[in-house]
């Protein structure tokens, strides 16, 4: 059984922000606009408590029952969900989440506006734009999040603030660069085009996160460099046949 230390994790969060840190002062930014989001996918709940320990507040998850599976095991934090959302899972990652960053149709726009009024939970929503428009990833692309938009606007209520992307794998960050400029540059068409304020923009991982806060992310989702290698921790009970909506 691997063995989760705090010191060990916080020795790797320092390098992390030190590295965010300085990317921002490149970009002559504040560091402290951009926020980390500590993705703790398939890591046991003593490798959370130990990045918790460690001064971690925001963790990111991919799967809806994985985390809600964690919440129930770990010390208090802030859930964002990074992965993508199926339309079964909304009421239950609405009960957990503060932050989606993946909507990626506007059905969930949807589903999530008729929930949110059900429930009275109102967590703040980023739209998945695939920029490079890859063929095997998800997410709207730069035509169409345009649509999602004046849809999120029109059904009220909805907390839209801002996009998020993945970008292809390169073996170089700086092949990324384009990318992520790429969102920020929509992100500044769609706030001229339709008057909403989007404020955020989540983008960048492990390998890639210094050229993404050097083009304007304000999250940042890191996963590897501060947890090491995937584990495979996985909940008791999965959800994956229920229906939540």
């Amino acid at each position: 059984m691997e063995v989760y230390d705090t010191f060990s994790f916080q020795q790797r969060l320092d390098g992390v922000l030190d590295r965010i840190a300085a990317a921002a002062a490149r970009a002559g930014r504040d560091p402290a606009d951009v926020r980390l989001v500590a993705v703790s996918k398939t890591f046991p709940p003593e490798a959370i408590d130990a990045a918790l320990r460690a001064g971690v507040s925001i963790l990111g998850e991919n799967r809806v029952q994985e985390a809600l599976a964690k919440a129930a095991l770990c010390g208090s934090a802030e859930w964002h969900l990074v992965g993508r959302l199926q339309r079964n899972k909304v009421r239950h990652a609405l009960s957990l989440f503060t932050t989606i960053h993946s909507v990626d149709t506007i059905p969930l726009l949807h589903d999530i506006a008729r929930v949110q009024e059900e429930t009275g939970c109102r967590p703040r929503l980023l739209l998945e734009v695939n920029v490079a428009g890859e063929s095997s990833k998800i997410g709207f692309n730069p035509k169409t999040v345009r649509d999602a938009v004046r849809e999120a606007l029109a059904l009220g209520g909805l907390d839209l603030v801002g996009l998020m992307t993945v970008p292809p794998w390169v073996p170089e960050p700086e092949m990324s660069r384009r990318h992520f400029r790429a969102l920020r540059e929509l992100r500044d068409a769609l706030q001229d085009e339709t008057g909403a304020a989007l404020p955020e923009l989540s983008m960048g991982m492990s390998g890639d996160f210094e050229v993404a806060v050097e083009e304007g992310a304000t999250f940042v989702r890191i996963g590897t460099a501060l947890f090491g290698k995937r584990a495979s921790w996985k909940p008791q009970r999965s959800l994956d046949t229920d229906d939540f909506v």
